[in-house]
């Protein structure tokens, strides 16, 4: 289980179209799809240091030439040729924001400060205050209560703006408003506005339309709301103007600087490569390259970064190896085989850095990580300790406390971590299979896979399903009969252990054709019910009270658990689990959960004593998985977003639902 840090750049691999899927069916979309290029979404700063007079910015607007014209606390400035310039000439523009037309003066007079005023292309002419919203058009001068079915509004600390379409959009602290064709139409939580407490508002030539708010800024489409807050798109969060330009990019100012959200063609292609080359260059330790978070001392520039060991080396390693497995599959790229092969490399060394040295476990065990004795720190002598570990056990009644917790390889150069969790396990059985499948190709590949897998499995079959290192059975890596169908502590993770090891044992007879394994499996199903574990994967004591990281895992296990289950009717079984979890899953409109699912479920059918039922993936899965490829920011930087505030959360309904039953589908947020 992994803990979030702020300042930090994750490393993140692409998986698109990895899995292979082949698949075409009357209610399913055809794979694989050419997604083509797309528009990138992207953000960049303009603040003192980029020659703004003040970070203080307290307008935008632009000319009719396109030019971008910025008032800040220290002056007015114009882009010119990527410079900002003072050229003195746009006071006038700036002020036509908020100019009142003529006819309307006498009205607007006592509705409080003008916040923003707005012609239409027909001569029409909108005006937002303190009190009110007041349009003048073909009907008359006069104050505006909009009404749409049962709301009826009198907006307050309103500002206007016409689109591209004619249409005139408000702002107000109620929500937001479209009148078009003499009809109005109003937005709050409940139609999907992120937030109400309104600034600004800028329509695009298009029809899309920006809304600053009190917590960042807001773009519709008139279908889709994409709410962008925090640094990741903002200088600091409260927007006090918009501008949208031709292109539909929005350039917005806050009290922190200037902020221009633009949108670039890009392929999943590019977008990959661009993750991929982050890693390579940022994200690598120690001469094997595990993957592994890289930590900023300054927000938002990569310098000075700082790599260290974590406990998931192996399993962030592996999961990145995985994406690249199916990278070469899909693509035959040489570079991507490349990746591939060093991850196993990497992989590999957690089995061999134990071997032989002076505190030598069982034959078979993987390590956690490992660390160079020539980075001049000894992890023993800080937080593991026999003083420090007793002081853990105190607070955690399940620490080992033992020494030495970091042993040194044989050959002195490493400290390699014991301890390993199932949750490496559960990264190193996805990768192995998929690299011996989709990557390795003489029999030489093969068998360094096959004999890394064999040496494990035994390991935990002759340890009671258990991994051991030097000092007796880890913590974490139980799966033991005894352990998680009789002892009241493992009691809850007997589902998500059972799949693990019934895939594991699934992997092991893949790459080694060994009947021993099959044997295993069938003594774990016929004896401990281990298939029956696997229907119910998971406990959950309400909402919030599940964990990310298992659902990743577990979906790494069930897919080999499917792909190599050779008993037909197991694997439907297994399926029907498999899809239970996934519908769970499905809201998040997570890539890696539907491809992993979809490429093992379509067209697969269960049937049970209420019936027979079709376990494929709902047809959005594909529409979905792209989704949200491409709105994956580009910027890797960790930054901090609330949803605490937000009016378009959807409470969830009652605790109950029919597994068979597909009217409580949902969709994700963006």
């Amino acid at each position: 289980m992994r803990a979030q840090k702020a300042r930090r750049i994750i490393g993140s691999a692409i998986v698109s179209a990895m899995f292979c899927i082949d698949l075409v069916s009357a209610e399913q979309p055809k794979v694989p799809v050419d997604v083509g290029v797309f528009p990138q979404e992207m953000r960049t700063f303009h603040t003192e240091a980029d020659g703004l007079p003040s970070d203080d910015v307290w307008a935008v607007v632009l000319a009719k030439d396109g030019q971008v014209v910025t008032r800040t606390a220290k002056g007015d400035v114009v882009l010119e040729g990527g410079k900002w310039n003072d050229r003195g000439q746009f006071a006038n523009l700036l002020a036509a924001k908020k100019t009142v037309p003529t006819v309307m003066r006498a009205l607007v007079a006592k509705a409080g400060a003008v916040l923003a005023v707005a012609r239409g292309p027909e001569g029409q002419a909108a005006v937002g205050t303190k009190q009110g919203l007041f349009l003048s058009d073909k009907a008359g001068t006069r104050q505006v209560f909009p009404r749409h079915g049962h709301k009826s509004w009198a907006p307050t600390n309103v500002t206007v703006s016409y689109d591209g379409l004619g249409r005139l959009w408000f702002a107000s602290y109620q929500g937001a408003g479209c009148y078009e064709k003499s009809k109005w139409t109003l937005y709050t939580g409940a139609e999907g506005l992120p937030y109400d407490d309104m600034t600004a508002v800028a329509g695009g030539a298009d029809g899309t339309v920006w809304f600053g708010t009190a917590i960042g800024a807001i773009r519709f489409d008139g279908s889709v709301w994409s709410y962008r807050q925090g640094k990741r798109w903002l200088p600091s969060d409260e927007v006090r103007d918009i501008a949208v330009d031709a292109g539909g990019n929005a350039w917005v100012a806050t009290a922190s600087g200037l902020s221009f959200i633009h949108f670039k063609g890009m392929t999943l292609a590019a977008k990959a490569k661009q993750y991929e080359d982050e890693i390579d260059k940022h994200h690598r330790r120690t001469e094997f390259g595990y993957v592994i978070d890289a930590h900023a001392p300054a927000q938002g520039k990569k310098e000075n970064l700082r790599l260290t060991d974590s406990d998931n080396d192996g399993l962030w390693t592996s999961m990145y190896g995985a994406g690249e497995c199916f990278a070469y599959a899909a693509t035959k790229d040489p570079l991507a085989k490349r990746r591939a092969r060093r991850a196993f490399g990497a992989l590999r060394f957690l089995s061999e850095a134990p071997k032989g040295s002076e505190h030598d476990p069982p034959p078979g065990f993987i390590a956690r990580t490992v660390l160079e004795t020539s980075s001049g720190r000894n992890p023993n002598a800080r937080g593991y300790t026999i003083e420090d570990q007793l002081r853990k056990k105190q607070q955690d009644g399940y620490w080992r406390v033992y020494e030495p917790r970091w042993p040194k390889s044989a050959d002195g150069k490493y400290y390699w971590k014991s301890d390993t969790s199932s949750d490496e396990l559960d990264g190193h059985y996805f990768f192995y299979p998929l690299y011996y499948d989709l990557v390795a190709e003489t029999e030489k590949e093969k068998s360094a896979v096959r004999e890394i897998v064999r040496a494990n499995i035994d390991h935990l079959i002759s340890h009671d399903f258990s991994m051991h290192d030097h000092a007796g059975k880890t913590r974490w890596s139980v799966y033991g009969p005894k352990d998680i169908n009789q002892d009241r502590e493992w009691h809850e993770e007997r589902g998500l252990k059972s799949i693990s090891m019934l895939s594991y044992l699934n992997v092991a007879y893949h790459m080694t054709g060994d009947m021993k394994y099959r044997k295993v499996a069938k003594e774990l199903r016929d004896k401990h019910s281990y298939h029956i574990n696997v229907m119910w994967p998971k406990y959950q004591r309400g909402i919030g009270s599940g964990n990310q990281s298992d659902d990743e895992m577990a979906f790494m296990a069930y897919y080999n658990l499917v792909k190599y289950e050779p008993d037909p009717g197991l694997k439907k079984m297994y399926m029907a689990s498999f899809a239970n979890s996934w519908r769970q899953e499905e809201p998040e409109m997570n890539p890696f959960f539907n491809f992993c699912f979809a490429s093992q479920a379509m067209g697969v059918e269960f049937t049970n004593i209420w019936g027979t039922f079709d376990l494929s993936p709902w047809k959005t899965w594909l529409e979905d998985s792209i989704g949200t490829l491409k709105r994956f920011p580009l910027d890797r930087f960790d930054w901090r977003h609330t949803n605490h505030h937000r009016k378009d959360l959807t409470l969830l309904s009652d605790h109950w639902a029919d597994a068979y039953d597909d009217k409580f589908r949902g969709r994700g947020y963006r």
